[in-house]
């Protein structure tokens, strides 16, 4: 078997290009799991013959069953999509969370897109969202011809401020869309009621927010649609992979038909109609089965991932409270409506100088933490159809946002060695 560290060293030295280690470290990748079945992280050795073990952002894991349905799935004749595994996922969600329709798609950007087709809006509408969010949720209607009406954060946490929202709708809003950023829930309950008020849609960005709460509620089970991601840096993982929540009984067939290209083929399927075909707008939505029974098998085990995370989430919380009172930092504020899901672990700095210096220090003891979104409304794309109005709340957490690693292989020598590296940043000896 090559050796990845081999590998890389050689690559160094060769000064081949960046495409040509992806294809060593991918054949290196591809034999390790065939022999395996286990991903095993790549150490090196320093000069000094002492072992690096650098600490990643994310890491991908298996937790059970992932190769076996993998196989399963293979051996079934059907990988192509809305196979066995495909539909036991949808079922999960639906009983779980009490979902209308569940409908797994190739990401959450796609499901947001689905989204932005379903609510109909188009050339001169609205949509009322978040700055401090994913190009993804943004795009998804940009799409549809849709004009963006970016909404400032809240002061205690990023989430959209929904006090702000009401004096932002027109006669053209559409749609308001929310993000329940680090899987903590926006205020549901006033968002609700301005859409009653002015008969909108809302479409919630659940990408974070599998497995958590607002007031005993499911995220993503309020909202008229919500859109829920799978990637690798996700609670629960697939690669790529994301979902649709359908709430709303207008939109069920019509959602399922734009998923499978604007046919109606799943109903054929199922013996509704004798024949199917083109019937609306659409594209193919739908992943692969082997997504789906990857994620199946990290759904039969979603109560440990959670216990897990929250074990690590609560470990920081709880390590770095006292240098969050001597005014360092901030720590993660969690509404009383809210639950936590543990999705993500931030700290949130003074300023931009404060966050770039313990970032430098961490990233010297080979420990990967990063800052996350940039404020749309100041994207290069968008800075010009934007209104002019400040949003300082998005911009200050662009700058002073900084998240820990969190994932579920996170061991507890890992996680105390980020914790004393940042309590020994703070040292009164640090810079002496």
């Amino acid at each position: 078997m090559i050796s990845f560290v081999v590998c890389k060293k050689a690559i160094k030295t060769s000064g081949y290009q960046k495409d040509s280690f992806t294809i060593i470290y991918n054949q290196y990748f591809i034999s390790s799991l065939m022999q395996t079945n286990t991903l095993q992280p790549a150490t090196e050795t320093s000069t000094l013959g002492i072992e690096k073990h650098p600490i990643p952002f994310n890491k991908p894991y298996f937790i059970g069953n992932e190769i076996a349905y993998i196989q399963k799935a293979v051996e079934s004749g059907k990988i192509s999509g809305n196979g066995i595994f495909t539909q036991m996922c949808h079922q999960f969600f639906e009983q779980r969370y009490g979902f209308r329709k569940a409908l797994l798609t190739s990401s959450c950007t796609d499901a947001l897109e689905m989204a932005a087709i379903l609510t109909n809006v188009g050339l001169g509408d609205e949509v009322i969202m978040p700055s401090y969010t994913f190009v993804s949720t943004s795009n998804a209607f940009v799409l549809r011809g849709a004009k963006i009406v970016f909404a400032d954060s809240q002061a205690d946490n990023p989430n959209i401020d929904a006090a702000q929202i009401e004096v932002l709708i027109t006669p053209k809003t559409r749609v308001i869309v929310v993000v329940h950023y680090a899987g903590v829930a926006c205020n549901m309950d006033a968002i609700m009621a301005l859409a009653n008020k002015y008969q909108l849609l809302v479409v919630e960005d659940a990408a974070q927010a599998i497995d958590s709460y607002y007031q005993n509620r499911p995220l993503g089970s309020i909202g008229h649609l919500a859109a829920f991601s799978f990637h690798e840096t996700k609670n629960i993982i697939s690669g790529e992979g994301g979902m649709l929540a359908i709430n709303d009984e207008r939109f069920e067939k019509r959602a399922e038909i734009i998923w499978e290209k604007g046919t109606n083929r799943s109903a054929f399927f199922r013996g509704e109609v004798d024949k199917y075909g083109w019937v609306d707008v659409g594209s193919s939505f739908l992943p692969a089965e082997i997504v789906g029974a990857f994620l199946y098998a990290q759904l039969e085990k979603l109560d440990v991932i959670q216990t897990k995370r929250k074990q690590i989430w609560d470990t920081y919380y709880r390590e770095l409270t006292p240098l969050a009172q001597a005014g360092h930092f901030r720590l993660p504020n969690i509404p009383n409506y809210a639950s936590n899901n543990a999705h993500m672990f931030y700290l949130l700095f003074p300023s931009l100088d404060a966050r770039t210096n313990l970032i430098k220090h961490l990233r010297h003891a080979d420990i990967h933490a990063v800052f996350h979104y940039l404020s749309l409304h100041k994207s290069p794309f968008y800075e010009q159809q934007h209104d002019g109005r400040t949003l300082p709340m998005c911009d200050l957490y662009a700058d002073t946002l900084l998240r820990l690693p969190m994932y579920y292989e996170l061991s507890e020598n890992d996680l105390t060695t980020i914790i004393n590296e940042i309590k020994a940043f703070y040292s009164p000896n640090a810079n002496a």
